[in-house]
């Protein structure tokens, strides 16, 4: 499995909108749920920092994190888009596999 980590730092008073599009629940989980090898989607909010978010995508490989990005490229472009009005900044801080 791999586990894709990106950091968000969230617009002030957008907090609750961000939560509920990148939540494990969220629009970015339905796109990635259409996608074979998608497992789940985990939030965090940082307890120090307000307005620091990290996602951790995980997915069944690499393979399968490629494949969707190819089959849902025009779908994700259109959903990042719409999003980026709650974030100040995103950045992606890596693909990890578990050891």
């Amino acid at each position: 499995m791999i586990q894709i980590v990106w950091e968000f730092h969230v617009t002030p008073g957008k907090e609750d909108d961000f939560e509920r599009h990148y939540g494990p629940e969220g629009t970015w989980v339905q796109l990635f749920r259409k996608a074979k090898g998608f497992v789940r989607t985990d939030l965090l909010r940082d307890s120090e920092v307000r307005g620091r978010y990290l996602t951790v995508d995980c997915w069944t490989d690499l393979r399968a994190y490629d494949r969707f990005k190819d089959d849902f490229a025009a779908e994700y472009k259109t959903i990042d888009l719409q999003m980026e009005a709650l974030t100040q900044s995103e950045i992606k801080v890596g693909i990890f596999e578990a050891v």
